[in-house]
This record gives C-alpha cells, structure tokens and sequence, in this order.
C-alpha cells in the first residue's frame, strides 16, 4: 500500500455536466475558487479545464486559461496547476451509413500549436496528453490523438517546460507512453493518471484496474479514478494499489447518493478516507519533490 498519497481535484472538466449541479464551476472566477477551496481541502494538484462563461460550453481560449491561472497564483494558499491540453482532437463522423463528410459542429482538430497555445501563456506546471484514440462514448464521436499528433504534442511540452501527465485510458495507451519515454520524448518519472470507467474504454472493475497498474514501469508515478459512483470508493482502492488519488466534479458530481457535492467536500471526503486508511495526503511541496517539478508563476 502506498502511504504517501497526493490528491489531484479535476474542478470543472469540459462534459455536460453544468446542467446536472449548480456547483460545476463556469467563469474564470469560478474555476479559479474552485481550485482554491480544493487546495484548501487538502488537494496538491487543481487539474483544470475552462468554459465559455456565458454557454458553460468548454473552450481553449488562453485568455481565459490566463485569467484562472493568475487568480490561483495571487491567491493565498499553495497548489500545482494542471492545465488539460486535451481540448482538441474531437472526430465526429457523420452517420454510421455515411461516415463522410465529418460532422461539422462536433468535429475539432486543431494543429499542437492552437492546441498547447495556453501552456506557453501560463506555463503551468502540469498539462494533460490524452495518449490514445478511443470510442469515447455512444454516437459517432471518436477521441483522436494518432501516434504523430502525440509525439508532435510532447515534444512541444517539453520545449516548454511542462510536465505531462499522461492519461491512460486503455492498455495501448499506456504501451505508447512507454514508448513516448522510451524515445526520450517525455522525461522519467512519468506521471500517469489511470482513467477508468469511461465508455468504452478501462472499465471500472479492480481486476482491468490491477492490469493496469502491473504494466506501469517501476519508478513511474500513477494516479487513478472513476467516473460517476465509483469515483470515492477509488480514492480508498488507488493506494492498496500503489497509487495516487483523483476526485473532482469533472468526473462526479455527488458526494453520496442524491447529495450534490462541491470539489472541497470531495476532496474532504478523500482526505478522510485515506486518513483512515492510514495514509498521509501530501502537500504540493512534498509533490514537486517527488515528480522533480519547479514552481510555477
């Protein structure tokens, strides 16, 4: 069991969750407080995405991204920022019996320079490499990140400095992080962040979990949640399995059944859980030290 346990909250994400709690932050004042209660709460990392502030739609655009990353900065309370560069790479096609041309208004596939241009901005300590395509859902929508998109794009975080954390949908994914490493395009330790329960990839059951975790190459740093329900009895099951915790209202919305949580009270509640299991939540200090990162600002 690992006792040393950091706790990432993923505070607003960029699913249609906005409409399902009144609590899924929208504006750039609000992603950022939302960053800062969890900080306060105990989370070392605030992993963040942002919105249009008048549709609640997700976004990209840097000045946005800058507005929330200067107000965690000024605020008084420490936290590693994690900014997603995975807002690109949607692929929709039109129908299953006329796939061509793509679907217009769903498809986005923006160049690793639009897509990575809020990291040279705000130079975050953390951003995310979706590292894989998949089915990401039902309908026609495919999450596209070929083999050269994710070299181009981890080349270019490292020029700038940015650590990724490499979300791992599926067992390939994880098989081309390690060739991402094994290249020298992602510097040792590499962080990953096991993402489970997402259809249709890793399912949330603890035998595709402890699959998972067993291909992970020793001396790498791992992360792991769920979506929905199964999202807090992770944060207790992640360091039985040697890992690390995520919470946040990108991926639950509910604090127990039928309750709306905020992103403080889940990570409340995830401190509380691994205090009990005997673990230490560690403080975004002791993080940097781990993953070798510089303080941002």
């Amino acid at each position: 069991m690992l006792t040393d346990v950091f706790i990432t909250c993923a505070v607003t994400g960029a699913g249609d969750t906005t409409g399902k709690s009144p609590h899924v932050p929208v504006t750039p004042t609000q992603i950022a407080e939302a960053a800062i209660e969890a900080a306060r709460a105990g989370a070392a990392i605030a992993h963040c995405h942002v919105r249009d502030p008048k549709t609640g739609a997700p976004s990209r655009d840097p000045a946005l991204y800058r507005e929330v990353v200067e107000r965690i900065r000024a605020a008084e309370v420490d936290v590693i920022i994690n900014l997603t560069a995975g807002h690109g790479g949607d692929l929709v096609l039109g129908s299953a019996e006329a796939p061509l041309p793509f679907d217009a208004t769903g498809t986005d596939l923006p160049g690793v320079e639009e897509r990575l241009e809020h990291l040279r901005l705000c130079r975050p300590e953390i951003c995310t490499l979706d590292c894989g395509t998949m089915n990401f859902g039902e309908g026609d929508y495919v999450m596209t990140n070929t083999p050269a998109m994710l070299r181009a794009l981890a080349t270019r975080m490292r020029a700038l400095g940015v650590k990724p954390e490499i979300e791992v949908f599926d067992t390939g994914h994880l098989a081309f992080a390690k060739q991402l490493v094994a290249e020298g395009l992602i510097d040792e330790p590499a962080m990953i962040q096991l993402c489970m329960g997402i259809p249709w990839g890793a399912p949330a059951d603890m035998n595709t979990l402890a699959a998972m975790v067993s291909n992970v190459p020793k001396g790498w740093v791992y992360s792991g949640f769920s979506i929905g329900r199964m999202q807090l009895p992770y944060a207790g099951a992640m360091p039985v399995f040697g890992g690390h915790v995520r919470v946040g209202l990108e991926d639950n919305v509910f604090l127990s059944k039928g309750v709306l949580a905020t992103n403080g009270q889940l990570v409340e509640r995830a401190v509380t859980i691994l205090e009990a299991m005997g673990a230490r939540v560690m403080t975004p200090e002791s993080v940097r030290a781990r993953l070798g990162l510089r303080k941002g600002g």
